[in-house]
């Protein structure tokens, strides 16, 4: 069996009607079209990311959990519905809005077979000075409200914006209905699901040149009404050394660390650790190795790593199971 080291993977990149080209920012090595989505981290069947570094290098996440199991991934590592890698990293650019959307539960009954529900969390890589999303239901909208709003074209009067502004986070439960609009750039957190509802769409048109599916019954259907759980914070009170809490699920946790000199770190048995540099660069050195990182680059740290240390200057997340 392969010694653990930090692994980095080859992103696999989606092409989305309101995407663009900023995901170049962080040299990545873009196809042509609007690049909406990269996976950087991802087993799933509509997308599988490759190991790009080391020993695995052309190994399949898929693979590694496969072969690796849980000494690699941790006591918490697998999903115990489907067997995948429980969490999908991406980076998202937002070049023109997304439609208004939200996602089920595990539970909901009308989930695809052999899929998960969604809950997710932001953090806002970079935002246009006059960026905003769409983050909830104003207070008091109830599921009749939102249907006639469907019916009658008014939905946009039933949601709540926010402006944002880069190093604000967004913990998004499933039921929350939400959006990012244009002018954003974000890195996402969630459960290893594709199972997004469209609640609206602008009446634009797809890639094809066709509508695309809104799902309204199912939106609906899952809504939180009375609230999810939603939590919004700036970022700003983040210091060298010492990890802010972002967001805590029952899927995972999310920290914001600020790397200034060196920083001693360490993993657990229990869960394998995510680390996603949202700005800045340094060195990731373990027993045996060490490794460059750059903004934009997302890496899997296997849970029987051991002590590791981030050293030069950066901004990281760091992600792992509760």
């Amino acid at each position: 069996m392969s010694k653990p080291y930090p692994l980095l993977f080859q992103p696999e990149f989606k092409e989305r009607v309101w995407g663009g080209r900023a995901l170049e920012q962080f040299g990545l090595n873009l196809p042509e079209g609007q690049i909406g989505e990269g996976w950087m981290i991802a087993d799933h069947p509509n997308g599988t990311t490759t190991v790009a570094n080391g020993e695995l290098a052309g190994t399949g996440l898929d693979q590694i959990r496969e072969q690796m199991g849980r000494e690699w991934f941790g006591n918490k590592g697998f999903s115990e519905k489907n067997g995948r890698f429980p969490l999908l990293i991406k980076l998202l650019d937002c070049n023109d809005d997304l439609s208004v959307q939200v996602h089920p539960t595990d539970d909901y009954a009308g989930l695809p077979q052999g899929e998960l529900g969604k809950t997710e969390m932001w953090y806002v890589l970079d935002a246009k000075p006059d960026a905003k999303i769409i983050y909830g239901l104003k207070e008091g909208v109830k599921r009749e409200d939102l249907k006639t709003a469907l019916e009658n074209g008014s939905v946009m009067d039933s949601l709540q914006e926010v402006s944002v502004k880069a190093g604000d986070t967004f913990y998004i439960p499933a039921g929350t209905v939400h959006a990012l609009c244009a002018g954003v750039v974000v890195a996402e957190i969630q459960q290893n699901s594709d199972t997004t509802y469209r609640i609206y769409d602008y009446n634009r048109p797809g890639l094809d040149g066709k509508p695309r599916e809104l799902h309204v019954e199912d939106s609906l259907n899952v809504t939180a009404y009375e609230g999810s759980g939603a939590t919004t914070m700036s970022t700003d009170q983040a210091v060298p050394g010492q990890w802010l809490q972002l967001a805590a699920s029952p899927y995972f946790v999310v920290e914001k660390g600020i790397v200034e000199g060196e920083w001693s770190l360490g993993t657990t048995q229990d869960s394998f650790t995510i680390l996603v540099t949202c700005e800045g660069e340094g060195t990731l050195t373990w027993e045996g190795g060490s490794q460059k990182f750059t903004s934009g680059q997302c890496f899997l740290l296997p849970a029987n790593l051991g002590s590791y240390s981030l050293e030069g200057h950066a901004v990281v997340l760091r992600s792992y199971l509760p």
